[in-house]
């Protein structure tokens, strides 16, 4: 499965910025060993449902550290069977692009 999700600081947030907060999520995504990318909405990371959703909770419980309120936003496909979907299907995208004329 790929799961793409955001999470986010709410209320009062005495330790440090938002980016800090979300930082941390982020490495722990990182730290995992499961693929993963981070653009400017969500992070993607895929594996199985068990280890993808311990990742999302270890996460949020990071965040939640530091912030008396998380919010998260989470986006699933789940396909059994199928792995290195995390870029295969950009690459298919690109593929299609480079085919188009003009």
């Amino acid at each position: 499965m790929i799961a793409a999700f955001s999470i986010s600081p709410t209320g009062s947030d005495e330790t440090g910025s938002v980016s800090e907060a979300v930082a941390r999520a982020v490495r722990v995504v990182r730290e995992s060993g499961l693929p993963c990318e981070t653009n400017s909405m969500f992070t993607n990371v895929e594996g199985e449902w068990d280890e993808v959703m311990a990742v999302v909770k270890a996460a949020v419980d990071a965040v939640a550290e530091v912030s008396p309120r998380v919010g998260l936003v989470l986006k699933a496909d789940i396909r059994p069977g199928y792995d290195g979907q995390l870029t295969a299907k950009v690459e298919r995208i690109e593929s299609a692009l480079a085919g188009q004329d003009g």
